[in-house]
């Protein structure tokens, strides 16, 4: 089987969940047989086309900023989308990534015109979370995704939550392939001497509710009043967050560590430390709070329509609390009692997303549906 993957962004040079779950399935892909290219921006130096971990990569266009002023670029959403409409693949299927939603309608026409396979992968459907995050430039928005979920019958959810967002927007065809972690190398995985209570590893934005976090901190230091936590990751919000940590005389108990290079620092500290806190009212799947269980850490997550968190979490893996920092508060209290009595269970939860297992599902989807 000849595969092609579509997607602006390319990991490792640009490490997001979207372009590491290509890199993770398009490498097992390649390793079994299959001939597998993924086409997007060249964020490499050198040659326009390489070849990595078995995997043809092509650089259909230079690479530009995918955010600007914090949000996803249109125009790099269009020019991309452009230069994907030149692209000659004679691929079996092609896998297009939901976002930036533009690429997806030249995906669209490229498969047509040679009657190939159109799989659109959905890593989340925004619905009216549009006009929130664009105001009312979100229409637009809001009716890309709209049409875009009508443009194959071969749709892939990376989660139940978005697989049943999908269905309310009218796609067919949809199967359900999720994220996935490397078992074997989170098992070797030495724990850090930097040890915590709690651990939060994501981007700082808005809609990650990092401050939430903090705040329930300092309600947690009035009984723990040690209790410390690290924060890994860096983003537009990290200014603003310091700040509250010092506003809250919280410089003792909150350490943040930015952006690490290697993620595998991440995972060792993830293994030191004693449960996972991720407030995030957004997330299509969460690969890190998978990952804090394949650690045996239970997660403390809240509840929100949007937070596909929420399906990873079992009572016995962690819990789903309101967004407040009271009831935050709470839940890490609670958890932290109870995180020895969780681990075996976060573990063995964890166990079956290994990307091997994963791939086997993404296999049998692109079968699945004849041309």
């Amino acid at each position: 089987m000849k595969v092609a993957y579509v997607y602006d962004a390319v990991y490792p040079w640009v490490k997001g969940g979207a372009e590491k779950r290509i890199y993770e399935l398009s490498s097992r892909l390649a390793a079994r047989g299959h001939e597998v290219h993924c086409y997007g921006m060249k964020w490499w130096p050198g040659e326009v086309e390489i070849q990595r971990v078995g995997v043809h990569l092509h650089g259909i266009c230079p690479s530009m900023p995918l955010y600007s002023d914090g949000k996803r670029s249109i125009s790099e959403a269009a020019f991309f989308a452009g230069k994907l409409l030149s692209l000659r693949t004679d691929c079996d299927v092609i896998d297009c990534q939901n976002f930036p939603y533009l690429s997806c309608f030249s995906a669209k026409l490229l498969s047509s015109l040679r009657r190939q396979k159109l799989f659109i992968t959905w890593h989340e459907v925004w619905g009216d979370y549009w006009r929130k995050y664009l105001g009312e430039k979100g229409r637009a928005g809001q009716a890309a995704e709209w049409a875009a979920a009508r443009l194959t019958e071969r749709n892939i959810a990376v989660s139940e939550r978005t697989h049943s967002e999908l269905l309310s927007l009218g796609a067919r065809g949809v199967q359900v392939v999720p994220n996935g972690i490397d078992w074997k190398k989170i098992s070797g995985i030495v724990p850090s001497a930097e040890q915590s209570d709690v651990i939060y590893v994501g981007r700082l934005v808005e809609h990650k509710n990092v401050d939430l976090l903090i705040k329930a901190l300092e309600i947690v230091k009035t009984d723990v009043p040690d209790v410390k936590a690290v924060i890994v990751g860096d983003g537009p919000e990290t200014g603003r967050l310091k700040s509250l940590v010092l506003e809250l005389e919280l410089e003792k108990n909150v350490l943040f560590l930015g952006f690490l290079e290697d993620y595998n620092d991440a995972l060792a500290l993830m293994k030191s430390s004693g449960i996972f806190a991720t407030p995030s009212t957004r997330e299509g799947f969460g690969m890190a709070a998978l990952e804090a269980n394949a650690c045996g850490l239970p997660v403390v997550t809240v509840k929100h329509r949007m937070n596909a968190v929420m399906d990873l979490v079992k009572t016995d893996t962690g819990v789903v609390c309101l967004p407040t920092e009271q009831a935050i508060a709470g839940a890490i209290c609670c958890t932290l009692q109870e995180k020895g009595k969780m681990r075996g269970r976060c573990i063995e939860e964890a166990r079956k997303y290994d990307w091997e297992k994963i791939c086997d599902r993404a296999e049998r989807a692109y079968n699945y549906i004849k041309c």
